[in-house]
């Protein structure tokens, strides 16, 4: 119960205006730190809702793939430019945003992940680094402003924010590759 007050509590902080607007003002923030906080918040939420309705999640997520494929589409609607330009001008689709990360990624991503094998996330992960390349690419490469709302330069710096974490993702499944950790236990 302490993990569902804590991310309802993070969840009510994001969601106060002056809190949004401020984290909604720089791109790569809004991209990189807002919309992951709010997935954090689902991700603590999601304890009492499987604790709740745990036929649900047996009955429709038994091997963790719905789950995944669900967590996938949001995050891949929430990368383009379109989408992401929407939710500052757009009543409707900052109330999408503010429920669909919380609830339609965050929580199939903790009821998941536990039931994915080690090939299942770390396919995952390539599927995201990989991912993570191309929309890293996409705002770079782009000389024409995608979002309305940003700067040129803000599309910019946001697209080598994805080729950096996309870096790092390559650097873990590298180590996941070469590491053994029995070795180290």
């Amino acid at each position: 119960m302490n993990q569902f007050i804590a991310g309802l509590l993070l969840l009510l902080a994001l969601m106060i205006p002056p809190v949004a607007s401020l984290m909604e003002s720089v791109m790569i923030i809004h991209m990189h730190m807002q919309m992951p906080m709010l997935i954090i918040a689902g991700f603590f939420m999601a304890r009492f809702f499987l604790d709740r309705f745990p036929q649900f999640f047996e009955k429709y997520n038994q091997n963790g793939l719905p789950g995944i494929l669900l967590f996938t589409i949001i995050m891949v609607y929430w990368m383009l430019p379109r989408t992401m330009d929407e939710a500052l001008t757009v009543q409707s689709v900052e109330v999408f945003k503010f429920i669909s990360l919380p609830f339609l990624a965050g929580v199939p991503l903790r009821d998941s992940w536990k039931k994915l094998n080690k090939v299942g996330k770390n396919n995952l992960i390539t599927l995201f680094a990989d991912m993570f390349i191309g929309f890293g690419w996409l705002y770079i490469q782009s000389n024409a402003q995608l979002c309305n709302n940003y700067l040129v330069i803000d599309q910019i710096i946001l697209g080598w924010g994805f080729i950096t974490m996309a870096i790092c993702m390559v650097i873990y499944l590298a180590y996941t590759l070469l590491v053994d950790p029995s070795q180290y236990e």
